[in-house]
């Protein structure tokens, strides 16, 4: 680093003026030698080995403000700018994060479109990181689709705009994501990104999901499987198609084929150690449970599988199925106040569990009121432990749906059960008869207007 002697007013005037611009000259250089580091590997040494993290911070700094741009510069700047995004993480400076991407846009001028896209992607996914940044990643991506509209990179913008659609979608700004996301589909769908394509239809499908739109959500994940046909999907991706498919098929009631699309998806998911590959377990113990294997439970969280992924999640599944292989009703709602956090936390799992209760609780029902023709119904609120409006309501409710024959009797607080009546085979066979006979008189009435002028 260079430094200049310091120079008064005095000797300056005394110094003849070629004198006076060379030391002028020295100072500039030694400000701006001062202002920057050499993109080299000593300097991305001394940088890991500051032991203040902010120290570190300034040093990389220096490294991306040096105006070089050579390959190896590049090189050096890449590594400066991943070590950087992870201090940031690390100290959960969301913020300097977003000031980094604005700082790096004259580095983005010089470098492929291809590396920018990687690097502004990474910078994102560090910002994701953070708890409780939901805010400053769609300003974040608001401002780099201005950014990449204004540079015409149409690509960059794409994906930014996928990843803000999916952030509208986590904090349930539904009319945004939708609005979005139509746009992009119709974009999309004129160039050749297939895996881009299959990411925004999966979103879209979710999207629609989530919106109660189960045809829609259907439409769109069939679009992207058959999207996805067409090029070679990573297994994250493919793991994340599958999982979907399986919520969707939980969703109408199939549970063989949802179970079937979630081991598909865990076993993408488990082999590359994806997060995600805990919800695929657990959707699979939710079917278990779902179509009353709940035996089957302990096995597959006691395999190396399970074993892996073993904690509160999969203690909370098996718990759950211990219950209602007991057929408890009061254990069963004992495990769902005691795991609330897990319930919560996981709107399929909620879904799901809570039409589960509701057929335990008629279940329950049914076999209390079994012996009796006529039971006064505090008497089976007391049996059950539950409140007695809440019976009252089931039972009238399970009427109207013939789980039993019988009606309420309010006044005297009482069910009446009758006997399930017996079907008769001769009255449809009646009504078919007569049926046929109908079409026979219309067949003959046709035929006869023809011949008679």
């Amino acid at each position: 680093m260079l430094s200049c002697p310091s120079f008064s007013i005095a000797d300056c005037l005394s110094l003849p003026l070629c004198l006076i611009t060379l030391s002028l000259l020295l100072l500039q250089a030694a400000a701006m030698t001062a202002s920057y580091l050499p993109a080299t590997t000593d300097s991305i040494a001394l940088a890991s080995k500051a032991e203040d993290p902010f120290e570190a911070i300034s040093i990389l700094h220096k490294i991306l403000e040096n105006p070089s741009s050579s390959p190896d510069a590049i090189r050096i700047k890449e590594q400066a700018i991943t070590i950087l995004s992870d201090l940031f993480t690390q100290h959960n400076m969301a913020e300097d994060l977003h000031a980094l991407l604005t700082q790096l846009r004259p580095f983005f001028a010089v470098i492929p479109k291809a590396k920018t896209a990687k690097i502004v992607r990474g910078i994102i996914d560090s910002v994701s990181k953070i708890p409780g940044t939901s805010d400053v990643q769609i300003a974040l991506c608001k401002e780099l689709v201005l950014w990449a509209r204004a540079e015409k990179r149409a690509l960059l913008r794409q994906r930014v705009e996928t990843r803000l659609a999916a952030l509208f979608v986590e904090t349930k700004e539904y009319s945004e994501a939708l609005a979005l996301l139509t746009s992009l589909v119709k974009e999309v769908k004129g160039v050749d990104d297939k895996r881009l394509l299959v990411e925004i239809l999966l979103l879209e499908s979710k999207l629609h999901y989530l919106l109660k739109d189960r045809h829609k959500a259907g439409t769109a994940l069939t679009a992207a499987k058959k999207a996805a046909n067409a090029v070679y999907m990573p297994p994250t991706q493919q793991g994340a198609i599958d999982l979907h498919s399986g919520i969707l098929f939980a969703e109408d009631k199939e549970y063989t084929t949802a179970y079937s699309y979630f081991f598909e998806a865990f076993e993408a998911l488990n082999a590359v150690e994806d997060p995600r590959a805990i919800f695929s377990l657990k959707y699979m113990l939710l079917c278990k449970i779902m179509t009353n294997q709940s035996r089957d439970v302990a096995g597959l969280i006691s395999s190396k599988a399970g074993l892996k992924y073993f904690g509160p999640e999969l203690n909370f599944m098996k718990a759950v199925a211990d219950a209602h292989s007991n057929r408890s009703l009061r254990s069963f709602e004992k495990v769902l106040r005691d795991y609330r956090y897990q319930l919560e936390t996981d709107p399929t799992i909620y879904n799901h569990l809570s039409s589960r209760y509701e057929a335990l609780v008629e279940l329950n029902l049914c076999r209390y009121i079994e012996p009796f023709s006529r039971v006064e119904i505090p008497h089976i609120a007391g049996l059950i432990d539950l409140p007695v409006d809440f019976v009252e309501k089931k039972l009238a409710q399970m009427i109207l749906d013939r789980k039993f024959v019988g009606i309420l009797d309010q006044g005297a607080g009482q069910i009446i059960i009758f006997d399930e009546p017996k079907k008769d085979a001769l009255l449809p066979a009646a009504l078919k008869t007569i049926s046929s006979f109908g079409k026979v008189v219309d067949s003959l009435f046709i035929k006869s207007s023809k011949i008679v002028p």
